[in-house]
């Protein structure tokens, strides 16, 4: 593709993600970045944007900048790899690009996971990384099942039953990989009912937040006036059961690593010097050890058709298997494009003509 497909007026204008990618890339360039880094950071953020995560890719960019020239992040990380056990490794991010870390656990867990079977690596040091699913997916893609958490980079839901801002939305990725043709099966979910990244995207296009999203703090009612978002706790999934799980998540990632939990959580949406020190882990486990990888994708194949030939049932979209619907994004948006709406384009060109670099229009 290259030009941006034209949009009607108001609506999001679908760009070349190389646009995307060399926006980014130069942005963090500017922030003093090393090349190589500053290209990685890019084809994350971007592949984010392909896979559907859009608030967790090129929307974060004038974010990431803030906190890079604010000195929150630390642009030149040395980072640092300690292996603690036979499977088991920490990885000390120097404050560094999150994105950055966790390329290197991926990397550090899947030459484990080859050498003994599992692995298990955690991450300390490090910052805001995007969506969990990026890391699962290339374990998937190595031939390992991976399971990933990390202590959200912000605060924005009580424990059960309480008032302040104590959990935050820790996901949980989990992807198994399904062969060289396939796609892995890959289930992403934040412990909340819907992500901080969606809240913040309805704030900046002002669309009304869906009952269930957010309750006051003060009174447990119900907020969706998106300039109120501020003054909300996001609900947890399933109640209790998700408010719990994002505390085991939180202790796992966070206070196992010598990194951020509850109260030690830095907003990186409202500080832009602090370091966070956020916490991450994966965990890798070579499909090898148990069967020839052709011959479990054969089996899980088998598994999977049979329940996608399930009836559906009324008043759905019919059975969805984790990862498809972010199969087909990729595939769609790779070919035509990716939507960027009004305001964040504005906040783009902005950001642009602030670090001195070309805008979107001069690189399509």
């Amino acid at each position: 593709m290259n030009a941006a497909v034209k949009p009607e007026p108001g609506a999001a204008a679908s760009l070349p993600s190389a646009a995307l990618e060399g926006l980014i890339a130069d942005a963090m360039r500017a922030c003093d970045l090393p090349p190589e880094d500053a290209r990685g950071v890019a084809r994350l953020m971007v592949e984010a944007d392909l896979t559907g995560a859009d608030g967790h890719g090129i929307f974060r960019l004038p974010q990431y900048v803030r906190r890079l020239k604010g000195g929150g992040v630390n642009p030149t990380p040395r980072i640092e790899v300690e292996r603690a056990a036979p499977g088991v490794a920490l990885v000390d991010g120097d404050n560094g690009m999150g994105h950055l870390v966790m390329s290197v656990a991926v990397e550090h867990a899947v030459a484990l996971a080859r050498e003994i079977g599992v692995a298990w690596v955690g991450v300390r040091r490090s910052n805001h990384a995007g969506p969990a699913a990026l890391y699962v997916d290339m374990l998937a893609r190595r031939g390992m099942v991976g399971i990933y958490s990390v202590v959200a980079s912000s605060n924005h839901m009580a424990i059960w039953g309480g008032t302040s801002s104590l959990l935050g939305t820790n996901p949980l990725a989990i992807a198994i990989p399904a062969g060289e043709d396939a796609p892995p099966v890959l289930l992403d979910i934040a412990t909340t009912v819907v992500s901080y990244g969606t809240v913040k995207k309805h704030v900046l296009n002002d669309i009304p937040l869906p009952e269930g999203w957010l309750v006051s703090k003060q009174d447990g009612s119900a907020i969706t006036d998106p300039k109120r978002s501020g003054e909300g706790l996001l609900l947890p999934i399933g109640g209790h059961k998700g408010s719990g799980l994002a505390l085991m998540l939180g202790l796992l990632a966070g206070t196992l690593n010598g990194a951020a939990f509850g109260s030690e959580v830095v907003d990186f949406n409202a500080d832009s010097s602090t370091e966070t020190n956020t916490g991450h882990f994966l965990l890798a486990l070579d499909v090898a050890r148990f069967m020839r990888p052709e011959a479990f994708a054969a089996l899980l194949a088998q598994q999977l058709n049979g329940l996608r030939a399930d009836a559906p049932l009324p008043g759905t979209e019919g059975v969805r298997i984790p990862g498809d619907r972010r199969a087909a994004l990729r595939e769609t948006r790779a070919r035509d494009g990716v939507p960027i709406a009004p305001p964040l384009r504005r906040q783009l060109d902005e950001l642009a003509t602030s670090l001195a670099i070309p805008p979107l229009d001069d690189r399509l």
